[in-house]
């Protein structure tokens, strides 16, 4: 039983630390380039889902918005009689950035 507890204090710990980096990541972007907004939210935590207009490639692209943040969490019970608790655990994260890739003529 102190395996799972370790590996879901672990977690949880983990959890909590995506979250807070990911809270500051989620707000508002300002219109920039599309692949340090995809690697920032993917450092902290997100599976990006990229929604696009155009054909240019990602280095070319602009930002026009970050919207639909999602979070899957898992409670575990951990332990037994006075000393169960529970411990609430991020399984998956994802967000979706729309990008504007028109190419300039």
């Amino acid at each position: 039983m102190r395996a799972l507890w370790s590996v879901a204090a672990t977690a949880a710990t983990a959890g909590v630390i995506l979250a807070s980096a990911a809270v500051a990541s989620a707000q508002p972007v300002q219109p920039g380039g599309a692949l340090q907004t995809i690697g920032e939210l993917e450092a902290s935590g997100y599976d990006v889902v990229i929604d696009r207009v155009g054909t240019a490639p990602l280095n070319q692209c602009v930002v026009t918005s970050v919207r639909n943040p999602q979070e899957v969490t898992r409670t575990f019970r951990v332990g037994k009689g006075e000393d169960r608790e529970y411990v609430t655990v991020v399984v998956s994260r994802s967000i979706t950035v729309s990008l504007n890739c028109d190419r300039q003529t």
